[in-house]
């Protein structure tokens, strides 16, 4: 049998306005329901001008393409499922835009659900919930390291990769220790730091490079800890001001995100301690709202783009890789970006 395309005759509103299948498809376009299938999964061996004429006639009656019957003959629904922590936060939030956009690259579509990381009942829901919708791969956004154990326990063979994990995670390390070396730079030795909550892997990561940029004669003098909001970096500020009046109290201070940034230099603010003239303050994720703060904030970015599409195809390709072997997708160095809130110790 060719693939020869005879005319169809124009598809009635009343058909359009119904639910159109394969066979409607092909009945249409003048071929077997075959070769719509191929058309649909990318097969090389249909001609051009069939693949085209399939395609219009698709375009024409408003077909859409139900995963589910599709994962039948493919054993895939082109869906990749996310898993996040908290969309509110902005590093979440730029994650899950960055994992859809890379999807999209690669002919995919995102299918997220919500976890409280704190209950092995709701990680194991979620994951359960994506898995019914036969996800062809899972991505990990805001993990906590209880969220991965659990994840990694259940999964079976369905492939995970975490953003900003794994691979991902020398990249936090690199940005966090350049945030040192800059205020080292200035002249800085005795730092405070206001780091997330101690499970989640992004803390563990940033912290980590945080420590490993200690050089000799560098000290942390105080070490605090948020829920990533800049209502409990406001919180953390109280203490810091009262850090930053005694002797030996830090001449800077390094946040681990940029909204709890903004709620120490609010507070400090608010104590009578300015920022940079009494103590220098740097972030981290470079939010849009960073250079709007006062002073403007000092914070590194990170290549959140590239990451996403290496976890995107660690799961079209099925492999995740680990750290012992090379990354897929090469990112960006992280960019430090300079702004008013560091300059040289005033004492």
């Amino acid at each position: 049998m060719t693939d020869r395309v005879e005319p169809a005759p124009e598809p009635s509103g009343a058909r359009r306005a119904a639910g159109v299948g394969m066979r409607d498809v092909a009945r249409a376009a003048g071929v077997s329901t075959q070769t719509v299938s191929r058309v649909l999964n990318g097969h090389p061996h249909i001609r051009d001008e069939t693949r085209e004429r399939v395609l219009e006639v698709m375009g024409v009656l408003g077909y859409r393409v139900n995963n589910a019957a599709r994962a039948l003959g493919t054993q895939q629904t082109k869906t990749i499922g996310v898993i996040a922590a908290d969309a509110t936060l902005y590093g979440p939030s730029v994650g899950i835009a960055a994992v859809e956009a890379a999807a999209r690259a690669e002919g995919r579509w995102i299918a997220t659900t919500y976890a409280d990381a704190d209950d092995e009942e709701s990680v194991l829901a979620a994951l359960d919930h994506l898995r019914g919708q036969g996800v062809d791969g899972i991505v990990l956004i805001a993990a906590h390291s209880r969220t991965r154990d659990v994840i990694d326990r259940r999964s079976d063979d369905l492939p995970v990769s975490v953003l900003h994990g794994d691979l991902g995670a020398l990249a936090q390390r690199e940005a966090a220790a350049a945030v040192v070396d800059h205020l080292v730079g200035l002249g800085h030795r005795r730092l405070a730091r206001v780091g997330g909550p101690s499970d989640w892997l992004e803390e563990e990561a940033r912290s980590a490079g945080f420590e490993a940029a200690l050089i000799n004669g560098v000290s942390c003098v105080l070490h605090l800890h948020g829920d990533w909001s800049a209502a409990s970096g406001a919180v953390a500020g109280i203490e810091l001001a009262a850090a930053v009046r005694a002797p030996g109290g830090p001449t800077a201070i390094v946040v681990a995100n940029d909204q709890m940034a903004l709620g120490v230099i609010a507070s400090l603010r608010q104590e009578g301690i300015e920022v940079p003239r009494d103590v220098s303050v740097a972030g981290f994720d470079d939010a849009p709202d960073a250079a709007f703060y006062l002073p403007s904030l000092t914070t590194v970015r990170l290549d959140v783009a590239a990451e996403a599409r290496r976890c995107v195809l660690q799961i079209v390709e099925g492999d995740v890789v680990r750290e012992s072997q090379p990354p897929a997708v090469n990112g960006g160095p992280p960019v430090l970006v300079e702004r008013a809130s560091t300059a040289r110790p005033s004492r």
